[in-house]
């Protein structure tokens, strides 16, 4: 895998190469995207610095690319000193790698009377993925690990989770609230642009 910006369209199109006409489901994501993110997150060269710049309050989700049939989605989660997430869901399958850093997360599963019983707490540190999903474990609260510095983490989700209809939870009652994330950036990256490779090879 070339360096630079190449990791993340070599990301792309391995990760395209792999999705059936309605993408795959969650068993299938976890086997065929985490070896990929795995690959990805291993090298940390290629992520443009505009999408990795925290914001003084707030974590940011970054689009890095959306599959044109929005089958799959990347972004890069950036964490602020202490940034924390609400509790939360996603209703789609996902696989996360640390780029930089670390995230600490705690999942949550409803209890019989459907309220949320926290489950052990774990670290991700820089080159860890894990994978989450509805049917594997949706709900969870992720913070930064570190309180002095910036954490990324580059998150692969089966859809287009910025547009996703999802749901915050009150953490004692279970309560669900409807949200959608949306984005931190009006632009992605350019993976596109191969003419100095081609100008090179012309010479």
């Amino acid at each position: 895998m070339a360096g630079g910006i190449a990791r993340l369209r070599d990301f792309v199109t391995a990760a395209t190469a792999a999705m059936g006409p309605r993408g795959l489901d969650e068993a299938d994501a976890h086997r065929t995207i985490a070896p990929l993110l795995r690959e990805l997150v291993a090298h940390d060269d290629w992520l443009p610095a505009e999408f990795a710049a925290p914001h003084p309050q707030y974590y940011q989700q970054y689009l890095l690319h959306c599959d044109p049939a929005e089958r799959f989605s990347v972004v890069s989660f950036v964490w602020g000193p202490g940034q924390a997430t609400p509790v939360h869901d996603h209703t789609v399958w996902g696989i996360i790698g640390i780029l930089r850093g670390a995230e600490r997360c705690r999942f949550f599963a409803r209890t019989a009377d459907g309220r949320l019983a926290a489950q052990d707490e774990t670290v991700l540190g820089t080159g860890a993925v894990s994978a989450l999903g509805p049917l594997s474990g949706d709900i969870h609260r992720v913070a930064n690990a570190h309180d002095d510095r910036v954490s990324v983490a580059i998150h692969v989700y089966g859809g287009n989770i910025g547009a996703v209809a999802r749901h915050v939870f009150d953490p004692q009652t279970g309560a669900a609230k409807d949200f959608v994330s949306g984005y931190a950036a009006a632009t992605v990256p350019n993976l596109w642009d191969r003419s100095q490779e081609t100008r090179a090879r012309l010479g």
